[in-house]
């Protein structure tokens, strides 16, 4: 060995203390950085998602009331969009393959509610937002059919 290899060798420790808790401290930076930018957008993101879904089953609940000459019960609900009701008047004007692929959940899993008739318009569809529960604030409002 010699000479310069020994005191290249000496010189390789490792990070020191204050170097690692540099990075640390970056790193924790940059994830507070995506903490405060990135999941208030998803949340945001979560609402939208939901209104689009009520805006999409209110007009494949016009197209079933067109055809079918009366929106569909409230027992039988938001399934008559996808397959004919038992015993539903005027079954031969049913559209075949029904009025949407398949019935959304809303973005926090459960089913949208529905009502006829409604209480705020002739039809309510609506979902209690994050908590599940009526009412609240914030994430836990409920997004509902009669307000934009």
């Amino acid at each position: 060995m010699t000479k310069t290899d020994l005191e290249n060798r000496q010189n390789e420790h490792g990070f020191t203390l204050v170097e690692v808790m540099v990075v640390m401290v970056i790193i924790g930076l940059l994830a507070t950085f995506v903490v405060i930018n990135v999941l208030p957008s998803q949340d945001k993101a979560m609402v939208q998602k939901a209104k689009g879904d009520i805006r999409l089953l209110e007009q494949a609940l016009e197209m079933y009331r067109l055809d079918m000459l009366d929106y569909p019960d409230e027992q039988v609900g938001l399934s008559a969009l996808r397959t004919l009701p038992a015993g539903a008047n005027n079954q031969d004007r049913y559209r075949q393959g029904g009025y949407v692929k398949f019935l959304p959940q809303d973005p926090w899993g459960r089913d949208y509610l529905y009502r006829y008739p409604g209480e705020h318009g002739v039809i309510d569809i609506f979902s209690y937002g994050q908590d599940g529960e009526e009412g609240g604030e914030g994430q836990a409002k409920d997004i509902v059919s009669w307000e934009p």
